[in-house]
């Protein structure tokens, strides 16, 4: 199921958006991670330098075609050995990954969809003990270019109060990721 009013813009206007190298470092998106998952990868804004970071695969989700194939050209075209794309509807599928076998999730711009717990449960369910999830969201509290109709974009602290305390702790409070984002880091327990 697509999530509700999440039209690409043009990819150039697109990663204009976004500081990629300072939110990963901020997400704490590094070498130490082995297997991740990237639910809604898009043009691979995120995954193209995420596979680079990482020290195992990186599986890449998205249920649009011309975001797989616009992903799937630029894997082939910098030779990016780790990346797993599919074209996948999470929510009516899963990811396919087993129970407890993923390191850190990306739930990047997602979260307005209707029904948000099923993507965290879904990390949830295949993520290890002490596994990750980053989160970042288009904030609320400014006007922005882009981004969701301002009724539906979930602020941080609903976000976090989504996660069960016996499920999850957050390793780090919302923050801005200047200009026109925040972040969370959540850790499974």
């Amino acid at each position: 199921m697509k999530v509700r009013d999440s039209g690409m813009p043009e990819e150039t206007k697109w990663n204009d958006f976004f500081n990629t190298d300072l939110l990963l470092s901020e997400l704490n998106i590094d070498s130490k991670i082995i297997d991740l998952v990237e639910i809604g990868s898009g043009y691979g804004t995120f995954t193209i330098p995420t596979a680079k970071l990482i020290q195992g695969k990186l599986f890449a989700y998205d249920i649009e075609d011309e975001m797989i194939e616009t992903l799937n050209f630029k894997i082939q075209k910098e030779q990016i050995k780790n990346v797993v794309l599919e074209k996948r509807d999470i929510l009516s599928q899963t990811c396919g990954q087993p129970e407890n076998s993923i390191d850190y999730v990306m739930l990047f711009n997602i979260l307005h969809h209707e029904s948000p717990l099923e993507f965290i449960n879904e990390a949830y369910r295949i993520l290890k003990p002490t596994g990750k999830i980053g989160i970042i969201h288009w904030r609320s509290d400014i006007s922005t270019p882009r981004g969701p109709d301002l009724n539906i974009r979930p602020k941080p602290e609903q976000i976090t109060s989504w996660f069960d305390k016996q499920k999850f702790m957050i390793e780090k409070q919302p923050f801005i990721i200047e200009p026109y984002h925040f972040g969370i880091v959540v850790q499974k327990l």
